[in-house]
């Protein structure tokens, strides 16, 4: 049985949190920096278990640590050692543990919720590269580069207490293929495999959409697979290209809709913004379990999330 099958059980849905790097920067923190909100594990981690905590207040089921961009050389290019960035990278996951037990040792936060759960997030190659390149997928590196850069990273989070892993932001095919690789090693680690992707067809790299699902559905330790930070008016179609290869759960958090500009390293609005709470129904009854929100969401986002899936049938989820 899965980490998720509870949730899936009991209530029809799991409820993921939204953007964390948002709320940092409402909180006055600056990610202008290649560690980008892991920066803030060193500076200011009471406003990561801040976030967290606030999620989980708006009905989020699972916190996303910010374990993200907190990779080994990332971490030793600012001056640490390897033994100061495992304990950084362990650090993201107990911040979140330590909100979740604030959170649930309040007895009115129990009431008609199940405890909640911590997903250690395994971002993918590009975000330590610090270019954009998460939503291209083009690193012009081999596989076994990839299983390199993930290994040592993927070890310590599967031995740091999260209760899964949360493989997201997978721009390409190939990095997923070396992910799925790697959690063979860990046989006792559940994991969601989430894409990002470019239209209604296709991941980042230019890969169907449908493939990566189906190649990342057959391993015994995905748990669950879909899409993140991707644009909201694309998820229909996506859902429907998983659900017709697959018969695990499917996963769609989306950004609000807005675009990040590289040049300009700002966000700018787009007739999207805002569309999520309402989608949100429609996604659960296409098959979607586990949903909720990417960069530029926030915890009213997620709140609306939740209140828009009460009540809502299931989508059938079987292709």
């Amino acid at each position: 049985m899965s980490i998720v099958s509870d949730f899936i059980e009991r209530q029809g849905f799991v409820v993921l949190d939204g953007g964390l790097a948002t709320e940092l920067e409402n909180r006055g923190e600056s990610l202008d920096n290649p560690l980008w909100s892991a920066r803030i594990l060193l500076s200011a981690p009471e406003k990561i278990a801040d976030v967290h905590h606030c999620y989980f207040v708006a009905g989020a089921d699972v916190a996303i640590a910010s374990s993200y961009q907190a990779t080994f050389p990332g971490l030793q290019a600012t001056g640490l050692s390897s033994q100061q960035a495992e304990r950084v990278i362990r650090r993201s996951v107990s911040i979140a543990v330590e909100a979740r037990e604030r959170f649930w040792g309040n007895p009115q936060n129990r009431v008609g919720r199940l405890r909640p759960l911590v997903a250690a997030s395994v971002g993918p190659y590009g975000a330590f590269l610090h270019d954009g390149s998460e939503y291209r997928g083009n690193y012009g590196v081999p596989r076994g580069t990839l299983r390199d850069f993930h290994r040592d990273r993927l070890a310590i989070l599967a031995d740091s207490g999260a209760d899964l892993l949360a493989c997201e932001s997978i721009p390409s095919l190939l990095e997923a293929e070396a992910l799925i690789d790697l959690l063979g090693d860990f046989p006792n680690s559940q994991a969601w495999i989430s894409f990002t992707c470019k239209d209604v067809s296709h991941i980042s790299d230019g890969a169907k959409f449908a493939d990566a699902v189906l190649v990342a559905s057959q391993a015994d330790s995905v748990v669950a697979v879909g899409l993140n930070c991707t644009a909201p008016s694309l998820v229909n179609a996506l859902l429907e290209k998983a659900r017709a290869v697959t018969d695990k759960p499917l996963v769609a958090y989306p950004n609000s809709g807005e675009l990040y500009d590289m040049a300009t390293r700002g966000w700018r609005s787009t007739s999207e913004t805002g569309i999520i709470e309402d989608a949100a129904r429609g996604w659960r009854e296409q098959g979607a379990l586990l949903i909720g929100g990417c960069c530029r969401t926030t915890p009213e986002t997620i709140r609306g999330i939740r209140s828009a899936l009460i009540g809502v049938p299931a989508g059938s989820g079987n292709k």
